[in-house]
């Protein structure tokens, strides 16, 4: 019988993380002689070698990236015990861990939150990156689920499991100095500033293409990936931006924008993505199963259907 030293475990979860030993021992404030020996002692307790020297790296093995999966979901489920034991509720109470595009609009991350709240006593934990980082994290299981406006593109594609939450137009908002845009849409837009995303992203490449073929020249007078930031400058009059209608319903009904336009053929499809685990996550497992984004384009659509012409243009 195999007796697990977690101490050895946790060192090793580090080396793994860091990617060297000697990265390892400034983390741990331990020197690498004694990390490598209990490295050692960890692989003689398992019967395999668990990293691979290369190119001067520490590299895993198919033990080792084993090992590392069921490392991370003992640590998180540590962590998750303190808790629980320092909140004195003595309640599990499930942690659900969020990466998230910054290009995702806000409105899609507070429906996930109220529909994990929904499921049961949980905490939401957001983190936000670029998505090769966001999709490595989740196949390290650092965190449970990624929202993306495209699918992972790293790793084995059958230790991922995606689902589309459909696929959303995309309209131009604007001030009310831009209220006479609405006519002659989309030929209107020749000449007129724009707070578009950054060049890498998907939603940037989607509207210089649907500007190049529809032959319009526009203005780019700020870049960022961020929706909130350009929903922010767009309601300061800066320049026009285009977003999913759900990410611009609540400021349309505030009267801080208005729509002037659909870009006929442009879409944003929004992707929740999860890795499957030995211990599932049950908040997880219930949103890639459960969790609808149609109800942001029926909202939408119900606002739409209630104002009159006069009041959603104002």
């Amino acid at each position: 019988m195999i007796f697990l030293n977690y101490q050895h475990l946790r060192y090793f979860q580090v080396v793994a993380q860091e990617g060297s030993i000697a990265r390892a021992s400034e983390k741990l404030n331990l020197g690498p002689p004694a990390i490598s020996i209990q490295i050692k002692q960890l692989e003689d307790q398992l019967g395999h070698a668990l990293f691979e020297r290369r190119n001067r790296g520490l590299v895993l093995t198919q033990a080792g990236q084993v090992t590392l999966e069921y490392a991370n979901q003992i640590f998180s489920l540590g962590d998750e015990l303190k808790e629980v034991l320092q909140a004195g509720s003595f309640a599990r109470k499930v942690h659900l861990q969020l990466g998230v595009l910054d290009s995702i609009p806000k409105t899609v991350i507070r429906y996930l939150t109220d529909s994990a709240r929904a499921w049961g006593p949980c905490t939401v934990t957001v983190l936000e990156g670029t998505g090769d980082f966001l999709y490595r994290e989740l196949l390290s299981h650092r965190i449970d689920l990624v929202v993306a406006d495209y699918q992972p593109d790293v790793g084995d594609m059958r230790r991922f499991v995606i689902r589309s939450l459909g696929r959303h137009p995309l309209s131009v908002f604007g001030t009310r100095k831009f209220k006479g845009l609405a006519k002659n849409f989309p030929e209107s837009l020749q000449g007129q500033p724009f707070l578009l995303p950054t060049l890498h992203s998907k939603r940037r490449h989607d509207l210089d293409h649907f500007f190049q073929i529809n032959q319009l020249n526009v203005e780019v007078v700020m870049e960022t990936q961020d929706t909130s930031v350009q929903k922010l400058m767009a309601t300061r009059g800066l320049g026009l931006v285009s977003i999913p209608d759900f990410a611009g319903q609540a400021l349309v009904q505030e009267k801080k924008l208005l729509k002037l336009g659909t870009l006929e053929g442009v879409f944003e499809e929004i992707f929740l993505v999860s890795s499957p685990r030995t211990i599932a996550n049950p908040v997880s497992d219930f949103l890639i199963k459960e969790f609808d984004l149609g109800i942001l384009d029926e909202n939408t659509n119900k606002t739409s259907r209630k104002a009159s012409p006069t009041e959603s243009h104002w």
